[in-house]
């Protein structure tokens, strides 16, 4: 076996066991592990810069940028009293509310805006009430993964597979989305029962909150106005990015351009959560590295084979809980890419629409399987380290790992309705 296979593989465990241990910072042990690989020769340079996905990349940094600025103007401190104001300041009303909204929103946005926005509002609601956002970033980060997989736009994965498949956007509407509106209310009563103990509101916190004003809040109106106005063309060039020709952290690095002819304080860039980046940056070099030297297809290609001869069924179900080990381990994007090829051969021979919805779910919901399986985990982590939180790679695995094999058991149903045509 390749020398280089076993070392990147190793490097990619070596760096899960490091994020678990927690003794070091993630960032450092990311960059460790990419450094590592790279003065190994085990990746190029030129090819450890082409495994980054600077799309993602330059998402993160214009919306912590916008968000950043919004929050300034103290709008995001009115909504959070407004939304605490209209549930009473219930935990669980708010906890719903919010998770609803994130799976919604990432149905047409990417996860990183939605946990971006809903999570810094949510750190200003939860502090206002005294109350730990821990287990609201958490169901925020899980019910965005879920919701994303509803659409054709909602996850990468989708986008690559309608492309590969001849999937439009109608298709995934009319076959996932309803699928996801049936699970979700499960994911929603999941996440009530584990954190139900964990939801007491002080006496103290209802009684702020009753003297709180949401109008009072804001605190640069023409400022506000104007950030308004550059998010919504942001969201708008979002949904259009297809016609436009362009991607998503373009987008969102022109919208933060623009604003910041307007708001040019000099600590806005210390807004920035370079840590995140810096980190992501990381990760996509040691996963470039795995997928450089083949890790990834001889995975794919080994586990399809042994049920190679088996019924279609057999093999749709064996990809849905491959996709979703391999996406809690790994950037799914990656992943997609190395298994369309495959899918494609099987259908050849077998035309088997199964396979494709297979590979959705497992490639999106696998995301929540571990705190690096999806981009909205860290972002959601990194929020709550700014506030003085902490989301462990433990809390959130035992959480994301009991939603994960939720969703797979009613995906397995689904693709068993799906192939026998009850759906």
């Amino acid at each position: 076996m390749d020398w280089k296979l076993v070392f990147s593989v190793s490097v990619l465990i070596l760096t899960y066991v490091f994020m678990i241990w927690e003794r070091m910072p993630r960032v450092v042990t990311a960059l460790l592990g990419a450094s590592a690989l790279i003065v190994c020769h085990v990746i190029t340079q030129k090819q450890a810069f082409e495994a980054i996905d600077f799309n993602v990349i330059a998402l993160l940094f214009g919306m912590m940028i916008l968000i950043n600025i919004l929050s300034h103007t103290g709008l995001l401190t009115c909504i959070a009293i407004w939304s605490a104001k209209s549930t009473n300041g219930n935990p669980t009303k708010l906890l719903l509310a919010f998770s609803t909204l994130s799976g919604f929103l990432s149905a047409f946005l990417d996860n990183v805006t939605t946990v971006l926005l809903l999570g810094s509002i949510t750190c200003v609601i939860t502090r206002k009430l005294k109350l730990n956002p821990v287990p609201f970033l958490i169901s925020e980060a899980i019910c965005s993964n879920v919701g994303g997989t509803a659409t054709l736009i909602g996850d990468p994965p989708n986008i690559m597979i309608g492309s590969a498949a001849d999937l439009d956007f109608y298709a995934f509407l009319t076959t996932l989305a309803p699928f996801i509106l049936i699970i979700f209310p499960v994911i929603l009563s999941t996440l009530l029962l584990i954190y139900r103990k964990g939801f007491q509101l002080s006496e103290s916190a209802t009684k702020e909150l009753a003297t709180l004003s949401a109008a009072d809040a804001i605190k640069d109106r023409p400022l506000m106005i104007k950030a308004l106005c550059v998010i919504a063309l942001v969201i708008l060039g979002f949904i259009l990015h297809g016609s436009l020709n362009l991607e998503a952290g373009t987008i969102a690095v022109a919208g933060a351009s623009l604003l910041l002819i307007f708001e040019n304080r000099k600590d806005v860039w210390n807004d920035v959560e370079w840590t995140t980046i810096f980190f992501f940056i990381g990760l996509y070099v040691i996963v470039g590295a795995v997928e450089a030297t083949g890790a990834l297809e001889l995975v794919a290609k080994d586990l399809l084979t042994l049920v190679g001869n088996h019924s279609q069924l057999a093999i749709s179900v064996m990809l849905l809980w491959l996709s979703a080990l391999c996406s809690a381990v790994i950037d799914n994007i990656p992943y997609t890419a190395t298994v369309i090829p495959i899918v494609e051969s099987i259908q050849a021979t077998d035309q088997n629409s199964t396979l494709w919805w297979a590979l959705s779910l497992g490639a999106c919901l696998g995301g929540n399987g571990s705190l690096i399986g999806a981009t909205a985990n860290v972002v959601a982590a990194d929020i709550a380290h700014t506030n003085g939180e902490k989301i462990s790679f433990a809390e959130f695995s035992f959480v994301g790992i009991i939603i994960t094999l939720e969703t797979l058991i009613f995906s397995t149903i689904f693709l068993y309705l799906k192939h026998r045509g009850f759906i």
